[in-house]
Protein backbone atom coordinates (compact mmCIF):
# COMPACT_ATOMS: atom_id res chain seq x y z
CA UNK A 1 0.00 0.00 0.00
CA UNK A 2 1.41 3.48 -0.98
CA UNK A 3 2.27 6.30 1.62
CA UNK A 4 0.66 8.60 0.11
CA UNK A 5 -3.27 6.91 -0.30
CA UNK A 6 -2.99 6.01 3.51
CA UNK A 7 -2.07 9.50 4.28
CA UNK A 8 -4.97 10.33 2.40
CA UNK A 9 -7.50 7.99 4.10
CA UNK A 10 -9.26 9.68 7.13
CA UNK A 11 -9.43 8.35 11.09
CA UNK A 12 -12.11 6.31 10.35
CA UNK A 13 -10.43 4.45 7.01
CA UNK A 14 -7.46 3.76 8.37
CA UNK A 15 -8.64 2.33 11.28
CA UNK A 16 -10.91 -0.02 9.14
CA UNK A 17 -7.89 -1.05 7.00
CA UNK A 18 -5.73 -1.45 10.06
CA UNK A 19 -8.34 -4.06 11.47
CA UNK A 20 -8.72 -6.00 7.84
CA UNK A 21 -4.62 -6.18 7.62
CA UNK A 22 -4.48 -7.78 11.23
CA UNK A 23 -6.85 -10.26 10.34
CA UNK A 24 -5.12 -11.01 7.00
CA UNK A 25 -2.29 -11.53 8.77
CA UNK A 26 -3.78 -14.00 11.22
CA UNK A 27 -5.27 -15.86 8.23
CA UNK A 28 -1.93 -15.93 7.27
CA UNK A 29 -0.06 -16.99 10.21
CA UNK A 30 -2.37 -19.71 10.50
CA UNK A 31 -2.13 -20.96 7.09
CA UNK A 32 2.02 -21.25 7.69
CA UNK A 33 1.08 -22.98 10.88
CA UNK A 34 -0.92 -25.80 8.84
CA UNK A 35 1.40 -26.07 5.69
CA UNK A 36 -1.00 -23.92 3.19
CA UNK A 37 1.09 -20.76 2.96
CA UNK A 38 1.87 -20.60 -0.93
CA UNK A 39 3.67 -17.52 -0.38
CA UNK A 40 5.48 -16.72 2.92
CA UNK A 41 7.01 -13.35 1.31
CA UNK A 42 3.17 -11.95 1.56
CA UNK A 43 3.25 -12.01 5.37
CA UNK A 44 6.22 -9.69 5.92
CA UNK A 45 4.57 -7.18 3.35
CA UNK A 46 1.51 -7.61 5.58
CA UNK A 47 3.12 -6.69 8.69
CA UNK A 48 5.00 -4.03 7.12
CA UNK A 49 1.78 -2.30 5.94
CA UNK A 50 0.67 -2.35 8.71
CA UNK A 51 3.67 -0.61 10.16
CA UNK A 52 2.73 1.82 8.21
CA UNK A 53 -0.43 2.63 8.69
CA UNK A 54 0.26 2.62 12.64
CA UNK A 55 2.95 5.11 11.40
CA UNK A 56 1.23 7.60 9.90
CA UNK A 57 -2.16 7.45 12.43
CA UNK A 58 0.89 8.20 15.44
CA UNK A 59 2.20 11.04 12.88
CA UNK A 60 -1.31 12.32 12.64
CA UNK A 61 -1.91 11.86 16.69
CA UNK A 62 1.27 14.01 17.26
CA UNK A 63 0.24 16.92 14.34
CA UNK A 64 -2.92 17.39 16.71
CA UNK A 65 -1.57 17.17 19.80
CA UNK A 66 0.96 20.30 18.29
CA UNK A 67 -2.15 22.11 17.20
Amino acid sequence: MELNKIREMTDVERIVELEKMKKELFNLRFQHVTGQLENPVKMREVKKNIARVKTIMREKNLEEAKA
